[in-house]
């Protein structure tokens, strides 16, 4: 670390602190807490907490942001990032409730209450953003096998219906008539056709996708809500508009 403390301990004031403030959000962005962040920095914690946490307006100073604000992330994300393993992390050392970090983060309560549970060491229970974000990654990989390639009996049902012409909704509602009491045998129709139109799979033969009623090979996408074509070719005309 290139950081240097300084060796003049009398108070510095805001502008004077600019090394300090910077290499200290550094150090937080990297994962550290606020007092391991402070003592390596060489500041008070109250004044780490300052720079974290931002301050309110009053008469004797400006109102500041906080120095590592959770910006919303540029577009939907199913899963956490790293950025907020950090911010969860830090918050769990200042004792921060789940629905507060949850909050924070723009999240549901019990994202963040599993991500704490299934990522958290298993040893010590402590939870570490870096070590949590590798956890998940390992977690991840994909394809995982589907539910049909996992079942043969299931697997052969339903091929064997598929060439009777059946369609994926007959199919799933004759399983859950002839095995009612097997909760392992029922499939909705959208996992019947997943299984048939999805590449990579092999759960179902490629061949049996052109018995379906549609005799398509391949899923027909749908049209975004902007690429729909209008139900009339003229603009309609308001009843309030009309004579």
């Amino acid at each position: 670390m290139d950081f240097e403390v300084r060796r003049d301990r009398t108070a510095q004031g805001p502008v004077r602190l600019r090394r300090e403030r910077a290499e200290y959000s550094r150090l937080v962005q990297q994962g550290y807490s606020n007092k391991e962040a402070c003592r390596l920095v060489g500041i008070d914690a109250r004044t780490g907490r300052k720079w974290r946490n931002g301050r309110s307006a009053d008469r004797r100073q400006k109102a500041a942001p906080p120095i590592n604000a959770v910006v919303p992330p540029s577009g939907p994300s199913r899963y956490l990032r790293e950025a907020d393993r950090i911010h969860i992390a830090d918050r769990l050392r200042e004792k921060a409730t789940v629905r507060a970090i949850a909050a924070e983060l723009g999240r549901s309560p019990s994202t963040v209450s599993r991500e704490i549970r299934r990522n958290r060491h298993p040893g010590n229970g402590q939870y570490r953003p870096h070590a949590a974000q590798a956890r998940a990654d390992a977690r991840r990989p994909r394809p995982k096998p589907g539910r049909i390639g996992q079942n043969p009996e299931l697997r052969n049902f339903i091929q064997d219906h598929l060439d009777l012409r059946w369609s994926p909704e007959q199919i799933c509602q004759a399983l859950r008539a002839q095995f009612p009491q097997r909760p392992e045998m029922h499939v909705v129709h959208e996992t019947v056709h997943q299984a048939l139109y999805v590449q990579g799979r092999g759960e179902l033969r490629r061949e049996l996708a052109r018995a379906l009623r549609t005799g398509r090979t391949r899923r027909k996408p749908r049209r975004q809500a902007q690429q729909r074509q209008p139900r009339f070719s003229t603009p309609m005309v308001m009843i309030s508009e009309r004579p």
